[in-house]
């Protein structure tokens, strides 16, 4: 699929080149391929995480997201089960199963998260932007709902 860019597109710079969205101290994100690419079916966003780096535990009401773990080893936690995955490690994040991921190592990890349908990775562009973010309202506006601590802060 050849991507075509929008004007909404804020991974994209005006020269075309790519745009790393800092999400957290921790994180940056790419969106590469945005829910308004594809009809709204879904989004491709790849993610760098910094050791230290994690998500609190959320679930998801409207999409799936399934995770590619490309270098490094990333911590998941899934409903009840927590286990580490190394690259080559493809993980499944249902709507409504509480999870959350995580970086307790010494060295970064990079993977690819698909959501289907798209739509929650504009989640990033607003937390890119900066200011004073109401992160719970900004998540119950795309329907993800915090229920637990980052993992990292109950090692």
């Amino acid at each position: 699929m050849r991507k075509r860019f929008s004007a909404l597109d804020d991974s994209i710079s005006a020269d075309g080149k790519e745009e790393w969205l800092q999400t957290r101290p921790g994180e940056r994100c790419l969106i590469r391929t945005s829910a308004a690419d594809t009809g709204g079916d879904f989004s491709v966003v790849e993610i760098i995480s910094q050791p230290g780096d994690g998500t609190a535990v959320h679930i998801h009401r409207n999409e799936d997201e399934h995770f590619v773990i490309l270098e490094g080893t990333a911590r998941f936690l899934c409903g009840d089960r927590t286990f580490d995955a190394p690259a080559g490690t493809s993980v499944s994040g249902l709507r409504n199963i509480p999870h959350a991921w995580c970086n307790p190592f010494d060295t970064p990890f990079r993977m690819v998260v698909i959501a289907s349908p798209g739509g929650c990775e504009d989640a990033f562009r607003v937390i890119a932007r900066g200011g004073d973010i109401d992160m719970l309202a900004l998540g119950a506006s795309f329907q993800i709902e915090v229920v637990g601590p980052p993992m990292l802060s109950h090692r």
